[in-house]
């Protein structure tokens, strides 16, 4: 065969690998564009990749079939699955939906499969072993059908994938072609192809339209492979294939390779499949035991024979990350994919600021500093130019959403901070993220402290959990600016971290409720301080929550009760045994805490909606939440700040129970009676995100924090300055965002504002006036302090605003009266 031959039959299903016409009379498949494409369960089973970065492939498992594979980046998946289906004279199954599943470990560490899928009616078992080429775009399935009832030759095995190229179901190509002579199936949408080839030879071909033509259709309805169909033009597709397994005892070796071009696809297939899986997984196994020793020995002492579940978490994290740019995405999976279709893509495999950092920390308690180093790095090159980072992005940087999270801006302060710590960062180093650090403390007291959302990408307000990580991030920021000769800047941003600490009881301490009153305690931290309209509201006045409530307006709707509260002491701001923490975690126990037979596991917040519906249909934006197991391992380390390790250790036992067998930790699991047609089971992952990366980040800082025997991630400035010491007032700042009305006897008062302007002043009722102007910080605020240290109570501050800029008066009249 020529080589130009060839070229054109690897594109061109009308032309026989012989050359001449072919045998079969080619027509398209009905049913065009196929039904509505749908993702698959999120709920994986494995997840894995190459450890060697030349190999830019990740491929996830559930059910015992191969489903979303991503390629070549961590953020476009490509397939929805690729599975098997048995038939025989009037005999139908397909592994997925007919078969019971196990997966393991081929080694300890090294996340390639083994998969044993039996037939519940006992006829068969299919043993596949799945890993990717180490070397290219290739996931490799090594699989073995055995008859368990009657002959091998009474049974035909057929092999079915539905493309999903480049996120979307809708828009694929398939066909039926040849490559230098080896007949393959291909397709190709969104400037991805793909090429699947087997090692034994193909009995059919066929492609068609997903629910009408495809080839689960046509064998469940006895018609086997239609071949004539082998061509399906811009729908949702499926490609399937009859395996000739006669010589071969049953085995065969199938590849999934992807290419910008079918020929390079089918190339790297073809090179695959001639190496062979042997050979592959020697190298791919290599690659993972050096990554994995270079991880600190964290391992538990556990049972050989049993699951290893730091390497599983290790593991985790590796998988998830993009070598090229060095970022992670949140999960390789998506949210009750199975209902989701083209417009509600809902995929975790984007790049969330928050969950980079936290699965920074993850490697950074395994002893990784390189991988965390590079996700600074990465976090610097797609910073926005006003200092903060969107809410998500693919990798390269561009919005997915748009929200503005607080927290999110704060994060890459402390994983700088934690860096030079862990002497990753040298000090000729330090400055080359100077303008990084400049810019996002700049953004936090510009915007700061009430967020537009919480960590949970929903209410705005005042969020203990953002206050807790932008408070925490000023001061690492200080430090920072004092290291580089910046020391009125350093001033600043503790004198702006120290105020904003003062306010905490203020914003989201609530007494006086319905639920204090039950529990017999004076108050506890609410999820969420109430913000208006503006980036601040009446909370923020220096009006106590207690005296509103006392006022008669009803909040016991807003006083949602959150664990996030106790990211005041994870991140250095209050003692555990602080009385409003020992309150709030009254609360917290009492609304949110579920004890299931593996132990105790916490809701998000009352009344939380993120979660499947009721029935367990899934979430559709409607929902009730269900247990987080990433609540227990925050727990954990909050029992341990405690001083309580031993039930630290109690609930890392909780924490992994929560896991898949594969090791692999969901972000929430059933709280409800078993419901088996929707693989619902108490205290078993449910329908959302699994692996949720967050989690297992969260399992390795655990698995450290307990052998040091102290909370890893926690800040030693905030502890220091808050929690050992008490650092002098802080100003009392005044904005036209919130208009303080009272101030304390001694207290300097601050005027704040975004842009430069002067005050025009009196504290004796307009009989002497004083002008003051604003000077910069040089993180675009502008502040003057009235010397108001002397005052005694009862004297007023008045005052009116000059925007110089605009040399434009603000014609109001402003006060602020010296109270006791």
């Amino acid at each position: 065969m020529t080589a130009s031959f060839a070229m054109l039959s690897s594109i061109d299903p009308s032309v026989s690998p012989e050359g001449g016409s072919s045998l079969i009379d080619a027509m398209a498949p009905p049913g065009a564009p196929g039904i509505r494409p749908r993702w698959t369960s999120s709920a994986k089973s494995a997840v894995g990749t190459s450890a060697d970065a030349q190999s830019r492939i990740w491929f996830t498992i559930s059910h015992g079939i191969l489903n979303e594979v991503y390629a070549p980046r961590l953020d476009a998946a490509c397939i929805r699955d690729c599975g098997l289906i048995v038939t025989a004279t009037d005999y139908f199954s397909e592994e997925k939906r007919d078969a019971d599943h196990t997966v393991e470990l081929i080694e300890d560490g090294v996340p390639a499969f083994r998969l044993v899928n039996t037939s519940r009616d006992g006829r068969y078992r299919i043993t596949k072993s799945v890993l990717s080429d180490p070397d290219r775009e290739v996931v490799l399935q090594d699989i073995h059908f055995e008859a368990l009832v009657g002959k091998r030759s009474d049974y035909q095995v057929h092999a079915i994938i539905a493309p999903h190229l480049v996120n979307a179901g809708a828009g694929n190509t398939a066909w039926s072609g040849d490559f230098k002579g080896r007949p393959m199936l291909f397709a190709e949408g969104r400037g991805t192809s793909l090429a699947f080839a087997s090692s034994v030879p193909w009995i059919a071909r066929s492609v068609g339209y997903v629910g009408t033509s495809d080839g689960w259709q046509t064998l469940s309805r006895g018609e086997g492979l239609k071949s004539e169909f082998q061509r399906a033009e811009n729908g949702n597709v499926a490609m399937s294939g009859t395996l000739d397994l006669a010589s071969t005892d049953g085995r065969a070796l199938l590849g999934l390779g992807f290419g910008a071009q079918p020929e390079e696809a089918a190339f790297r297939v073809l090179l695959s499949l001639q190496q062979g899986a042997v050979s592959a997984l020697k190298r791919y196994s290599a690659g993972w035991k050096e990554l994995q020793g270079g991880f600190l020995p964290l391992d538990e002492p556990h049972d050989p024979k049993q699951l290893n579940r730091y390497r599983v978490s290790t593991a985790v994290l590796a998988t998830h990350r993009d070598d090229a740019s060095g970022a992670m995405i949140a999960s390789l999976s998506i949210p009750w994919g199975f209902a989701k279709g083209d417009d509600d893509l809902g995929g975790y495999h984007l790049v969330w600021p928050r969950d980079l950092v936290e699965t920074a920390g993850g490697f950074l308690a395994a002893g990784a500093n390189a991988p965390a180093k590079s996700v600074l790095d990465y976090l610097m090159a797609t910073q926005e130019a006003d200092g903060h980072w969107v809410q998500n992005s693919w990798l390269d940087g561009r919005p997915y959403w748009h929200g503005v999270q607080m927290d999110e801006t704060s994060f890459p302060i402390l994983l700088y901070d934690m860096l030079l710590s862990a002497d990753a960062i040298g000090p000729s180093e330090a400055k080359h993220y100077q303008q990084m650090i400049d810019a996002a403390a700049g953004y936090i007291v510009r915007n700061g402290p009430a967020t537009q959302q919480d960590r949970w990408e929903e209410d705005g307000g005042f969020s203990p959990f953002t206050l807790a990580v932008e408070i925490a991030a000023l001061l690492a920021a200080a430090d920072a600016m004092e290291a580089a000769g910046k020391s009125s800047l350093a001033h600043y941003l503790r004198e702006v971290a120290d105020g904003w600490n003062e306010q905490i009881d203020i914003w989201t301490y609530a007494t006086n409720t319905e639920l204090s009153r039950k529990l017999g305690i004076d108050g506890y931290y609410m999820r969420i301080g109430v913000a208006g309209g503006d980036r601040a509201s009446s909370a923020r006045s220096l009006i106590p929550i207690r005296n509103r409530a006392d006022s008669g307006a009803t909040l016991e709707a807003d006083l949602l009760v959150s664990p996030d509260a106790l990211a005041y002491v994870r991140f250095g701001l209050r003692a555990a045994d602080d009385p409003r923490i020992l309150n709030t975690v009254a609360a917290i126990d009492a609304l949110l805490k579920r004890l299931l037979p593996a132990g105790p596991y916490w809701y998000r917040y009352n009344d939380d909606g993120y979660g499947e519906r009721a029935d367990g249909a899934p979430f559709d934006g409607v929902g009730i939440g269900r247990l987080w197991p990433l609540l227990t391992g925050e727990r954990a380390h909050y029992e341990l700040a405690a001083g309580r390790p031993e039930e630290a250790k109690r609930l890392l036992a909780a924490f992994e129970a929560s896991a898949s067998p594969g090791g692999l930790l969901p972000e929430q699991i059933w709280d409800s009676e078993d419901i088996p047609q929707r693989e619902l089971f108490l205290g078993r992952p449910s329908g959302s995100a699994m692996p949720l990366v967050w989690a297992h980040a969260e399992h390795i800082k655990l698995l450290r924090s307990l052998r040091d025997g102290v909370v890893f991630d926690m800040p030693p400035q905030t502890h220091e300055r808050y929690v050992k010491n008490k650092p002098n007032s802080a100003p009392i700042v005044w904005r036209t965002t919130s208009k303080i009305s009272r101030m304390a006897v001694g207290r300097t008062l601050r005027f704040e504002s975004l842009e430069p302007a002067s005050v025009h002043w009196s504290s004796d009722n307009w009989s002497t006036t004083t002008d003051g102007v604003c000077n910069a910080t040089g993180l675009g605020t502008f502040i003057y302090d009235f010397p108001t240290r002397l005052l005694v109570a009862g004297d007023i501050v008045c005052f009116t605003i000059l925007w110089t800029q605009q040399d434009r008066w603000e014609g109001t009249d402003f006060a602020v009266i010296v109270g006791e």
